[in-house]
């Protein structure tokens, strides 16, 4: 078991130590659940009142927090406690799944396709033609890539992901378990012979640097040219994002959102949990949209919207106060 002193700790995390404690850190865990030699964090100081009954020893805290550790505990007091977190947690990580080999011998990886110095590639693979894969990329099994697609340095993909042929993924992403990266955009048109005549799909997927595409989603093809998701983009799981859509950097998109085809997002946004954004769509700079919240025009930057049709958050949620007044008044 990995310990760890609170020296140590804050050797990386560049804090000011409050307290003692004669005991090392054996792991982080919240504060209802942390035991006597695990490491807690109080990133709100509405959960400072957990604290007292909390059996953690210790606690990287934000530096305006207003109580004291206590008896043989200790506080980290740092300017964000949540960024600290990421980097507690970064500590006691587990060791990523073991490789006997770099290559495991069931992998197909056809002959024209480069492989980068230290590049891993696990069981039943499929590497296709004319792909180039970047220096310590790593396939976990089952990974399929096809024709002429390109993967950045230290880029991983985990068991299931599907990258189609034309596509480009950047440096330092993480794609997730079954996460599908050009598919077919949804294009169907109605023809008075044949029904839904398909609309061919000709175009690619180009990602950034930094990029993480959470387990299940999918980024669809083009129509025409490529669909785009910028820099530093964060994609959680079963999230949608239609043909010839434009993510600019730093965008996230919570579980079970979705863009219709031909949206653009500026940088910055954020986007809710099962929001719904219509096609040919676009939302400014830092614009903020509600979970659940269905967007059918255009969101300027900086705003925040809510509701179904999403309007200005301040105007949602006073119309949600008259209503639920309205339903008040009725059962009287």
């Amino acid at each position: 078991m990995k310990q760890l002193s609170i020296e140590e700790i804050n050797e990386v995390l560049k804090g000011t130590i409050v307290g003692t404690t004669n005991k090392n850190i054996t792991a982080p865990e919240q504060l209802e659940l942390a035991g006597e030699t695990e490491i807690s964090f109080i990133g709100n100081k509405k959960y400072e009142k957990f604290w007292e009954t909390s059996k953690a020893c210790a606690a990287v805290v934000n530096e305006d927090i207003t109580i004291e550790p206590g008896e043989n505990r200790v506080f980290i007091k740092v300017k964000n406690a949540d960024l600290a977190m990421s980097q507690v947690l970064a500590l006691f990580a587990p060791p990523a799944p073991v490789f006997k080999v770099n290559i495991h011998p069931t992998a197909t990886i056809d002959e024209t396709a480069k492989i980068g110095e230290g590049v891993k590639i696990g069981a039943n693979c499929y590497v296709g033609p004319h792909v180039v894969i970047g220096e310590n990329s790593t396939l976990y099994p089952n990974v399929t890539i096809l024709d002429e697609c390109t993967i950045g340095k230290n880029t991983t993909l985990w068991p299931g992901a599907v990258v189609r042929e034309r596509c480009h993924i950047g440096n330092d992403c993480i794609i997730h378990p079954n996460a599908t990266i050009g598919a077919d955009g949804f294009g169907f048109r109605p023809d008075p012979q044949k029904g839904l005549v398909k609309i061919p799909q000709i175009g690619n997927v180009i990602i950034g640097n930094n990029v993480e595409i959470g387990a299940n989603s999918s980024v669809d093809r083009g129509k025409f040219s490529s669909t785009v998701l910028g820099d530093g983009c964060k994609i959680d799981n079963l999230v949608q994002i239609g043909h010839n859509s434009k993510l600019g950097m730093f965008c996230i998109m919570a579980g079970n959102s979705g863009l219709a085809g031909s949206v653009t997002l500026g940088n910055g946004v954020i986007i809710g949990g099962s929001a719904s954004i219509k096609d040919h769509t676009t939302i400014g700079d830092g614009a903020i949209i509600g979970a659940g919240s269905g967007v059918a025009a255009d969101v300027e930057a900086g705003k925040t919207v809510l509701g179904y049709p999403a309007i200005d958050a301040r105007d949602a949620l006073r119309q949600w106060a008259i209503l639920k007044r309205l339903v008040n008044d009725s059962k009287k």
